[in-house]
């Protein structure tokens, strides 16, 4: 559907659709350094809300993949071993925006990640007709915790089942419960790419989430605990947020006209 189309749905149907979805959050930014479960509780909220995880790195692979122009512009860099350019991924992650299952909000993992970035999504976002600006919800995790949750964490190479050494080992030791495939463990989990992993996340965000605390649209969550712990604790806050700065009132984000 074409963005003309997506303003088209902004009937008295499609608001009662967003009501219908928990009072529609939304724009809304997971943080967190590598391996705190931002992906796993994106998918929490987007089954809660009914919006969309919105993930830079699975944008620039379904691009790849489908052979956009975009897609096809990332893969030449990428071919050359280059990182894909701040100017290049906000022109994909504004295509994504101008979906129409959008319209409620949506649940951003992994961008922005700079202090450029959240101003441009913040300007694009205005630019789009979302009346809710963006919050940000930060996930925590103890170091310590969060290096026994990665370090130990191994992968099958047939049927990508996930275990963790630690927390949950396979029945028998170094192999897959499913088909017997040896289980390997991800060049970037081992604890000295992860120690510079999540330094590199902690320089580049920390002005990210002064951002937002200045605005006053910022939280966070203790992460070292269950999924479902932790998702209610993310929902509970987002509540919290939207009702303290009366922004969404349970309609659609985005308004009739661009």
């Amino acid at each position: 559907m074409d963005r003309q189309s997506a303003v088209s749905c902004q009937t008295p149907l499609e608001t009662a659709w967003c009501v219908g979805r928990g009072n529609s959050p939304g724009p809304i930014l997971l943080l967190g350094p590598p391996g705190v479960g931002k992906g796993t509780q994106a998918k929490e909220m987007g089954r809660l809300w009914g919006i969309p995880h919105i993930s830079t790195g699975d944008l620039l692979r379904s691009n790849v993949t489908r052979g956009t122009s975009l897609g096809r512009i990332a893969q030449k860099i990428m071919n050359r071993g280059e990182l894909v350019p701040d100017s290049l991924v906000c022109e994909i992650v504004s295509t994504r925006l101008q979906d129409p299952d959008t319209l409620c909000g949506c649940i951003f993992d992994g961008f922005p990640r700079t202090l450029s970035q959240a101003v441009w999504l913040e300007n694009r976002l205005s630019a789009l007709g979302f009346r809710s600006s963006i919050i940000a919800i930060s996930i925590r995790m103890a170091q310590e915790q969060l290096l026994r949750r990665i370090t130990g964490r191994r992968t099958c190479p047939v049927c990508q089942t996930v275990y963790n050494v630690n927390l949950n080992p396979p029945k028998r030791e170094g192999f897959c419960d499913v088909d017997g495939a040896a289980v390997v463990q991800r060049t970037d989990d081992a604890e000295q790419v992860l120690n510079e992993r999540v330094r590199t996340y902690e320089m580049l965000t920390a002005p990210v989430v002064e951002h937002y605390r200045a605005l006053e649209r910022f939280v966070s969550v203790n992460g070292d605990r269950s999924i479902g712990e932790v998702a209610v604790e993310i929902e509970s806050a987002v509540a919290r947020l939207r009702q303290e700065r009366s922004e969404n009132g349970g309609l659609c984000t985005r308004t009739e006209a661009y």
